[in-house]
């Protein structure tokens, strides 16, 4: 799965150059980022609902959402928490059908900006977190779905995102190998800059649903590096910091993290 995910780390002309496709582009979505006005963040976990920026459309529009779907039916503010904990991932398998989803799925679909993602690994009934992110450093587009959702007591609009999972890689298979994970390994839909335009078009018949689908598949693992960080998660918690992304090894895991640094 996805829960934890480092974003707007390195310079606004990296994702500029990712994202426009001429100068001008590349200025609209370097002002854009700027606008939103978000601190770099090295590590953040899905359940503190962090806002993080999203690629809305093929007008290349980007804004800064909440982690955790509410879907725009949810009637009250505690129902909103409740199924925002519980929609910080959408499986690309069902997306299609889960009531959560299945609209945003089909006229909602967006494109996460980050710079690599954190899953852990179990051994020995512990977990030692990893972090995944491209060899060359380069920005990380994560499919995504989005929603609108008003709070009837207070009137404010909230809007929330998911990140679509896919079956792991191989790579992927050797980290996250949580034994509670009854449908297997899983990893975030990374998505190439040609193929995060094309999940963004309007879909209208089953051809089009088509299309989006056969955009579902594991990222060619040889262009991921994977290496072992600080804990994440308890008293040891490095928290948002530089740190969150150094390379650490663990005694307990040597032979593996000789095979993956």
């Amino acid at each position: 799965m996805c829960y934890d995910k480092r974003y707007l780390t390195k310079k606004l002309e990296f994702y500029a150059k990712r994202y426009g496709d001429d100068p001008a582009e590349a200025e609209y979505i370097r002002k854009q980022i700027e606008e939103l006005n978000l601190p770099p963040t090295y590590h953040a976990s899905g359940f503190d609902h962090p806002f993080v920026p999203v690629l809305l459309d093929t007008k290349k529009r980007i804004v800064k959402m909440s982690w955790g779907l509410i879907p725009s039916w949810i009637k009250t503010p505690a129902e909103a928490v409740k199924i925002s904990n519980s929609t910080i991932n959408a499986r690309a398998e069902t997306m299609w059908e889960k009531p959560a989803f299945r609209e945003a799925a089909r006229i909602r679909r967006c494109l996460v900006l980050v710079d690599g993602f954190f899953e852990h690994h179990h051994k020995n009934n512990k977990t030692f977190p990893y972090h995944i992110h491209f060899k060359d450093d380069a920005p990380m587009t994560l499919a995504g779905l989005w929603d609108e959702w008003r709070d009837p007591t207070s009137g404010v609009v909230r809007h929330t995102y998911s990140i679509i999972t896919t079956r792991a890689n191989a790579l992927m298979a050797r980290i996250h190998n949580n034994p509670k994970a009854e449908e297997g390994p899983r990893m975030p839909l990374i998505l190439s800059k040609e193929a995060g335009w094309e999940w963004l078009r309007p879909i209208s018949t089953e051809a089009d649903q088509k299309l989006i689908n056969d955009l579902v598949r594991s990222y060619d693992e040889l262009e991921l590096k994977a290496f072992t960080v600080p804990r994440l998660r308890g008293k040891e918690a490095v928290g948002n910091l530089p740190a969150a992304i150094t390379p650490t090894r663990y005694p307990e895991l040597e032979e593996q993290q000789g095979s993956l640094f």
